[in-house]
Formats: C-alpha cells, structure tokens, sequence
C-alpha cells in the first residue's frame, strides 16, 4: 500500500513538470496508471478517486498533443518551405537567359517590339471602329481613319512575320556552313527553304489566314529549333531563347486575331487575292475586246 501511494505521487511530480520530455511521460503513464487505479480502487473515496485519476493522465495527453502537433507542423513548414524553394529554383534555372549572348539577346527582343506594337495597334484601332459604329465617333480617331489606319497596318504585320520566318530558317544555313555539331547537309538546308516557302506566299492570303499560317509556322520552326538545340545541332541555349521570342509573336498573333474578330461585321474586308486575280482576267478580257473592235473597224474603214 505504501509502495503504491509513493509510486503515484511519483507520477504526479514527472506528470506535471514541463521539462519532461514526451518519451518519459508516455512511458511512465501506462505504467503507472494501473498502480494508481488498484490503489484507488481499495482506499480512496470515489469522488478523489476520480478526480486524482484525471490530474494523473490529463497533463501526459496534454503534453502529447501539443508536442506531436508543433513538432509536426514545426516540420510541415520546413519541408514546405524548402520544396517551394525548390521549384522556384527549378522554374528560374529552366526559363533562364542567363546563358544567352547579351548581343543575341538585346537585338532579338527588339526584333519583336514591331511585332507587338502593331499587334497593339490593331487592339486599339479595333476599340475605335467598335466605339465609332456604337456612338458614332471614336475616342480619338474616326472610325473611317481608324478603319484606313487598319488596313495601312495589315500589310505591315504580316510582311514583317514573313521576313523574321524567312531569317529563321537562314539560321540554320549558318549553322551549316559553321559545321555546328557536325555536317547534316541537305537535312539542315531543308529548315532554311521551308521558312521562306512557307513566310512569303502568305502575303497573298487574307489577313487572318495569313496570321493563322504564319502562327503555325513560327511554332513549327520553334519546335524544329529547340530540338536542334537538345541534340547538339545548335547552342543549347538556343531552345529557350527561341521560346521567349516566340511565345511573344506567337502572343501577339493571338491578340490581333481577337481584335479583328470583334470587327468582323463591322470593318469593310479587303479585295482578296481571288478578287484580284478575278479583276485581272475581267480586265484582260475588257482589253482583248476592245482590241478586236478596234481591228475590225480598221478593216471596215479599209474596205
């Protein structure tokens, strides 16, 4: 009986200082908890008995508690923390530039502003025919100018991406003739041919099939590149670069699309390449005629 009354006031000394590490506590509590059962059981009124069971195990589940939940939050947060650090890492390191020659990159990035300003532009001017058609006049253009301004702006955009397709594929003639990763011959040539053939027919199409194309072709010359670049026939750099520029032109292609969607039923369309060569045959046959007439009555004056 003494042995058990002096085990129990044990327990509660170790139970209740909180400097007792979890481990101890977890371990002294089953042990002791069934000594300071029997012993209450046998000597100790039910209403201390119930109460001093509660002091002996509520302080060891407490501390339980709240040491397994900091620790593990405490540790959910480190792993947190260090994976996003990783990934941001990985995203930096993937999407970098930092390899890529200044010179290389200044010029390419500039390469791409009068793609994007007249991709810009083709927004705004959108806007203004819109607000012209809907209140009658523009916000700072009249939707005539505005209108006339657009059509001065197709020619632009599309000439342009015709002449960056075609200076793509010349890329890859200079890699060539460098031996860049070793001689591919008419396999590498090809690329260079492609473009052009590709960029310059577009200049005949209706401007959203010409934009359409030329996006098709931007991103088929990017996947072409960035492959070059992961098996050695071009920087390896040269992948990502290709990406930024092309993600530009390629941002830029999308937008003027949706801006002349919006204008569809608005904007008077251009004659299209099927009208002009319509007009060219008419006209031929409008001069053919006339000549015969003119023969024919030089034949009669003759006669």
């Amino acid at each position: 009986m003494l042995y058990r009354t002096t085990a129990a006031r044990s327990v509660l000394r170790a139970v209740s200082s909180s400097n007792a590490s979890v481990a101890r506590s977890s371990l002294v509590n089953p042990v002791f908890k069934a000594q300071l059962t029997s012993s209450a059981r046998h000597a100790v009124r039910p209403s201390v008995k119930s109460s001093f069971a509660l002091a002996a195990h509520k302080p060891v589940t407490t501390a339980l508690v709240r040491h397994s939940s900091s620790s593990s939050k405490d540790g959910e947060d480190v792993d947190m923390m260090a994976g996003m650090k990783s990934e941001a890492k990985v995203i930096k390191d993937t999407f970098s530039l930092a390899e890529v020659p200044k010179e290389a990159l200044y010029l390419g990035m500039a390469g791409v502003i009068p793609y994007l300003a007249t991709s810009l532009e083709t927004v705004y001017l959108s806007y203004e025919i819109n607000r012209a058609a809907a209140l009658g006049d523009g916000l700072i253009f009249s939707g005539q100018s505005a209108e006339l301004m657009l059509h001065m702006l197709e020619p632009v955009q599309v000439g342009y991406g015709a002449v960056i397709l075609s200076f793509l594929g010349a890329v890859h003639w200079g890699l060539e003739w460098a031996g860049y990763g070793g001689k591919f011959g008419y396999k590498r040539y090809a690329a260079g041919v492609i473009a052009p053939a590709v960029a310059w027919p577009t200049l005949l199409f209706p401007t959203e099939y010409a934009l359409i194309t030329q996006f098709l072709a931007f991103t088929f010359l990017y996947y072409n590149d960035a492959r070059a670049a992961a098996v050695g026939r071009a920087p390896h750099w040269y992948g990502m670069y290709r990406f930024v520029l092309t993600f530009v032109v390629g941002a830029s292609i999308v937008a003027t699309l949706i801006g002349r969607e919006q204008i569809q039923q608005t904007v008077t369309t251009e004659h299209t390449i099927t009208d002009k060569v319509k007009a060219l045959l008419f006209l031929q046959k409008k001069e053919k005629e006339e000549a015969d007439a003119r023969r024919k009555a030089e034949i009669e004056e003759a006669e």
